[in-house]
């Protein structure tokens, strides 16, 4: 089991979370006010913590790009990417996606425009969604699949944790659309953790393919 705790926060980072959040959810910038709630710091992304979810990280060679929940016969994979500063990039990004996916349909869904549809991976045909969030900096990508992409009642769990996502863009100059780095709570650089029953440890988990 990992270890969690609160990070101790400069003064100015623990007022801007005390501050009464300006928006109603999220995921939440970093440097916004949001609910200062134990969440699971994995560097670019701080994650609320649901114990029915089997959380793994998703790593492309030696890096971690993603993270990946299973739940009820669904997963859910959120990667995080740099974004310019003047323009989001889920448009662009959206395009992409419908041009390899022919099996996809635009739709309104709790964070605006989304795609639903079907996706192909390992020769087999899952239904899915695909979410796009565009933040400062950054953009979140939300793959939805499985009962969920079908079931409101399983997917709402999905919903209800992205919206208390964290995403630490940071100040390094990064290019466009290179995955913001995460890291495993217990690798350097990261915080002793309180440990809490029903949390599965990190493992390895599937690839995410870079969308190019």
């Amino acid at each position: 089991m990992f270890r969690r705790r609160r990070r101790e926060q400069p003064e100015q980072a623990i007022e801007q979370e005390s501050a009464a959040p300006t928006r109603e959810s999220g995921p939440w910038d970093a440097d916004e006010p949001h609910p200062d709630t134990d969440r699971i710091d994995l560097g670019g992304l701080r994650l609320p913590h649901n114990p029915d979810f089997d959380v793994r990280l998703a790593s492309v060679g030696d890096q971690h790009v993603g993270v990946v929940a299973l739940y009820e016969d669904s997963s859910l994979q959120l990667q995080a990417l740099a974004a310019p500063r003047s323009s989001g990039l889920w448009e662009e990004i959206k395009a992409k996606i419908l041009a390899q996916a022919k099996h996809l349909e635009e739709q309104e869904g709790p964070f605006g425009s989304e795609l639903a549809g079907e996706m192909k991976a390992d020769g087999n045909t899952r239904p899915a969604r695909y979410i796009g969030i565009d933040g400062p900096r950054w953009f979140l990508l939300a793959v939805i699949s499985g009962k969920a992409a079908l079931d409101e009642t399983i997917a709402t769990a999905y919903i209800d944790f992205i919206k208390d996502v964290v995403v630490v863009r940071g100040d390094e100059p990064m290019a466009r659309e290179e995955p913001i780095p995460l890291r495993r709570p217990n690798e350097p650089g990261a915080e002793q953790q309180q440990e809490q029953q029903g949390f599965n440890p990190f493992r390895r988990g599937p690839e995410i393919s870079e969308i190019r």
